[in-house]
């Protein structure tokens, strides 16, 4: 089960960090992923890491902005979301692929936490 939390509301140019708890499952060799979905629009990834070999992917509107990172210990994921546009608003949900290898689309991820509202005022 995956746990996400950590969303909000904040000024444009502010900053949020993002969660993501699995419990019941590590994530060390996983590819964990965070998507987003805005009103009317599909979801989206994000970014995404294969822990295994450390491949890491940002969109292209974040990055250079959001940073993945993981705390083994605690079997959580973050994102570390900067510099904040109003266009970033939207659900993010954390998701795991057992594959070792980054999955683009959502429906290569098998499981999901259950979203957290980012809002991002102008």
């Amino acid at each position: 089960q995956l746990q996400a939390s950590g969303g909000g509301l904040v000024q444009a140019g502010g900053s949020l960090r993002l969660s993501c708890t699995s419990s019941g499952r590590t994530i060390s060799t996983d590819t964990v992923g965070w998507f987003r979905q805005a009103p009317g629009k599909e979801r989206a990834l994000v970014a995404a890491g294969t822990w295994s070999d450390g491949t890491t992917y940002y969109a292209d509107s974040v990055k250079g902005r959001f940073t993945l990172s993981r705390d083994s210990a605690k079997n959580t994921l973050y994102l570390q979301m900067n510099h904040l546009k109003p266009e970033d608003t939207a659900v993010y949900y954390c998701a795991v692929r057992s594959i070792s290898s980054i999955g683009y689309y959502h429906y290569e991820y098998g499981y999901w936490g259950q979203g957290t509202l980012v809002t991002v005022s102008s």
